[in-house]
């Protein structure tokens, strides 16, 4: 049994490290993966490049660490739709939203993701090979389509095709509003795309 001085002393690290990803995750999003550096990170944080190296051995680890939480985040609440008792259109309008209010109110965990993740697969290809990285995400999406399947209201089909649809519709909405494309904020379209994705889905 640890001691209250070691659950101090966990804490705090736990607490550091937790404010190192916070600030390479808006660095990564905003200034990009390549321009920001280690030191830059530490120079943000006010610590040594050494005592961040304690944290995280390299950029490319802290990049997989940011992607598993941003996963285990939108897989968790994926997770509280899923188990809830609404119907799956009720769902799927429920995960439109949870995915816009995201990108509105943290854009820097979707920005990581489009621009990050998605844009520079050779920063992953030895830390989040296949969908190592983003499974808790993914896995919660295939559960939603298959109970959707099983109770006739989607139609069977490709997993993968399910899905590039549905992050089609969601990423490409959320690039454009980041890019100010959008002439009405991004909450006013959240019904619209839910249908949208329904119907593309639905059985027929």
């Amino acid at each position: 049994m640890k001691s209250e001085p070691e659950k101090s002393i966990n804490t705090k690290k736990e607490d550091r490290k937790a404010s190192i990803m916070q600030t390479a995750l808006k660095l990564f999003s905003t200034e990009g993966f390549y321009t920001t550096t280690m030191p830059v990170i530490s120079k943000k944080l006010g610590m040594s490049v050494g005592n961040l190296y304690n944290y995280f051995s390299s950029k490319d680890e802290l990049a997989k660490e940011l992607m598993l939480y941003i996963s285990s985040m939108l897989g968790e609440k994926l997770r509280e739709i899923n188990m809830s008792d609404k119907s799956v259109r009720e769902k799927m309008d429920m995960i439109v939203k949870m995915y816009f209010t995201i990108a509105r109110e943290r854009p820097e965990l979707i920005e990581y993701f489009l621009r990050v993740f998605l844009s520079n697969r050779e920063i992953f290809t030895k830390e989040c090979t296949g969908m190592v990285c983003v499974s808790d995400f993914v896995t919660e999406l295939m559960l939603f389509f298959d109970d959707g399947v099983q109770s006739g209201v989607l139609k069977d089909q490709d997993f993968f095709s399910a899905l590039g649809l549905f992050m089609g519709y969601l990423g490409g909405m959320v690039f454009l509003n980041g890019e100010e494309v959008l002439p009405h904020p991004l909450s006013d379209y959240e019904s619209a795309i839910a249908e949208n994705i329904y119907n593309a889905l639905r059985k027929q």
